[in-house]
């Protein structure tokens, strides 16, 4: 199924979807109109709180409005209504000098005239299409049309806040809109067949039908322009083929084009069905038979993508017990026997846009059995599990997207940049975990150049090197073999003194001498022994290594061995001699183990395995018990 004829099924199943011809608009202020035509009263139908929120509203669908002037039907905004718009930034001002102040004449006098340009529009339109109706309320609008101008002196009753909002109209004995009245829809039922194309067979139902000259624009996505940009159009000779003009290109029917439209602009509006990845607006929806399950599996993958907006009781309940499920998953544990009604009949599309000029990019589209997605977010979750454990047992896809971005910290608080995560990247690393492809190749690169720039060793940051270098060994048949010869698949899980590779190797031996530091010196160093030479260390360990073993011998070690100490966790100068008879005996048998094999470069791989050697021994106490382990921050000179 393509993307269009997905997003069409998608708004087929929408319960509040507004109708065929219809769209949800943003109206601010409702005219109250008398029989004769005149005002009766201006009310505001914004929401009361601060910041004061138009009401949205099924209204006739919005027209495409490029350049040109283009009235909607018995709605609008008020230049257009009422040929008025609010002229607050092209007021005069004392401070004004003679250029600025001719220049703000001009502004002002192009925009009258294009507030004139568009009222005459509407009123022109509205008047042609209301010839013949007998209809009280259409008969009140057209009365008003006819006596209405701008000066007139009931514009005393339009609040300056009414000016640029939408309007819509309503009769002053009723209490429903003008547009909601059976008349009203028939005409407007009748305009929108007056004025469809040549039947096309359709490209997405495969039925004959007039197509979509114009396909209406998608709102909501970040970067874009505001008045929405188009996921399909054809406006430069070079997009036509064989002389088609617009539409005719790729013909979709009006039907079919209103439906994929409406379906994405109500995804990208609902928080809980989208999120964002670095510039890229993810949406995503199930497709199933029952609408409880669809809606089951829609609160699974907000948890799984990170989309979870939810505070009440009930929803943050909801999420844990489907954390716990997860967990299970992860543990080898079958979508099947935990949420049987998932497992089978659910499809399950995700779908990344990005902003490009007056259109949008498919940054990717994925669609499959919601089981599919459920075992590869698995397979995720156990390629990135690492001790020690990052804060919660998961992360979602956007957590992990967001370590690609410088981090910073305010306020004691560790924060990602999210306008800084790489674009492509992050679509890449979102496809790899939907699909259980590998993962881009130089996000581990960019990983590395993000700890050596901002300095921070984030535990998610770590799991997430692990789970990038676990993948493209198990891809390339290169994980280690146990004695039995079979396959590690929980390489990387927990520390192992025993582990043969010399990156690793270092990488805790270089955890061993920072912890001589500690002992001998205490934990109030301003610098310490990793601020200076970890990320040395991990690029060309060859030229450092001999000199810190040297250092820590002959200075950490050999003030613990005479009993001195600044660590306030060492007791006595027993203890002091103790520790030091330890850590002497652990740093001289890894160096040991390597028997010289200290690579002069490591590889971005290598790196990788180093910083998890290391951060593994850091934090791990022996017997793979969690120590009290807060996010290394490391400032190097």
């Amino acid at each position: 199924m393509s993307l269009l004829s997905a997003l069409v099924a998608a708004y087929d199943r929408m319960p509040d979807a507004p109708p065929f011809g219809y769209s949800s608009e943003k109206i601010g202020f409702c005219l109250v109109l008398n029989p004769d035509g005149s005002v009766a009263e201006v009310i505001d139908l914004r929401a009361d709180d601060k910041k004061r929120s138009p009401r949205m509203m099924q209204v006739p669908q919005a027209k495409k409005r490029t350049a040109g002037v283009s009235p909607n039907f018995l709605w609008d905004k008020s230049s257009y209504v009422l040929g008025v718009t609010s002229e607050k930034d092209l007021a005069p001002r004392d401070e004004d000098g003679p250029d600025l102040a001719e220049a703000r004449a001009r502004e002002r006098a192009k925009r009258l005239a294009r507030v004139a340009e568009e009222h005459a529009a509407f009123r022109a339109s509205h008047l042609t299409w209301l010839t013949g109706v007998q209809d009280e309320g259409l008969a009140a609008l057209s009365a008003f049309l006819t006596r209405w101008t701008a000066e007139e002196a009931t514009l005393a009753l339009l609040p300056e806040d009414a000016r640029d909002q939408n309007l819509v109209f309503r009769l002053a004995s009723e209490r429903g809109f003008l547009h909601d009245r059976p008349a009203a829809k028939a005409l407007w039922r009748k305009i929108g067949a007056e004025g469809a194309s040549d039947p096309q067979v359709c490209l997405l139902t495969g039925e004959t039908a007039p197509v979509a000259r114009l396909h209406p624009s998608i709102k909501g996505v970040w970067g874009a322009q505001t008045m929405g940009a188009s996921l399909v159009s054809f406006n430069l000779d070079a997009f036509t083929s064989y002389g088609h003009d617009q539409g005719d290109n790729a013909p979709v029917s009006e039907a079919a084009t209103f439906a994929y439209t409406t379906a994405l602009n109500l995804l990208l509006a609902d928080k809980s069905h989208r999120l964002q990845i670095g510039d890229t607006s993810t949406v995503f929806w199930a497709d199933a038979s029952d609408a409880r399950v669809a809606a089951e599996a829609d609160l699974w993958a907000g948890v799984m993508l990170g989309a979870s907006h939810h505070s009440e009781d009930d929803d943050r309940t909801a999420e844990a017990q489907i954390l716990e499920k997860l967990a299970a998953m992860r543990d080898g544990k079958p979508l099947r026997n935990i949420a049987p009604e998932l497992a089978e009949g659910v499809r399950f599309c995700v779908l990344g846009l990005a902003p490009n000029a007056a259109r949008l990019s498919v940054r990717y589209f994925w669609q499959d059995d919601f089981s599919i997605l459920a075992e590869n977010y698995a397979k995720w979750l156990r390629d990135v599990a690492f001790e020690p454990a990052p804060d919660g047992p998961l992360f979602s896809i956007r957590a992990a997207s967001l370590r690609s971005a410088p981090a910073e910290r305010k306020n004691g608080k560790l924060t990602f940049d999210a306008e800084r995560v790489s674009p492509l990247l992050a679509g890449e690393l979102a496809r790899a975990i939907l699909t259980g492809g590998r993962f881009p190749r130089s996000l581990l690169g960019l990983l590395l150049l993000r700890i050596r720039s901002d300095h921070v060793l984030d535990r998610i940051r770590l799991s997430l090197i692990k789970g990038l270098i676990l993948r493209d060994m198990r891809l390339e048949h290169r994980l280690p073999l146990r004695q039995d010869g079979t396959v590690m698949e929980d390489y990387l899980v927990q520390p192992d003194p025993n582990d043969p590779n010399p990156a690793r190797r270092l990488g805790r031996l270089f955890a061993l001498l920072e912890r001589a530091q500690a002992a001998a010196l205490g934990d109030g160093l301003n610098v310490t022994v990793t601020d200076r030479f970890l990320s040395a260390a991990c690029a060309t360990p060859a030229r450092l290594f001999p000199m810190l073993i040297k250092n820590a011998r002959d200075h950490h070690i050999k003030r613990l061995r005479n009993g001195h100490s600044d660590a306030d966790w060492i007791s006595d100068s027993d203890h002091a001699r103790r520790v030091a008879f330890g850590l002497d005996r652990d740093i001289g048998l890894a160096w040991a183990e390597l028997n010289g094999d200290v690579a002069a470069q490591h590889s971005a791989e290598e790196q990788g395995l180093f910083l998890l050697g290391y951060y593994q021994e850091k934090y791990v106490r022996r017997g793979g018990a969690p120590a009290d382990a807060t996010d290394t921050v490391v400032q190097e000179d």
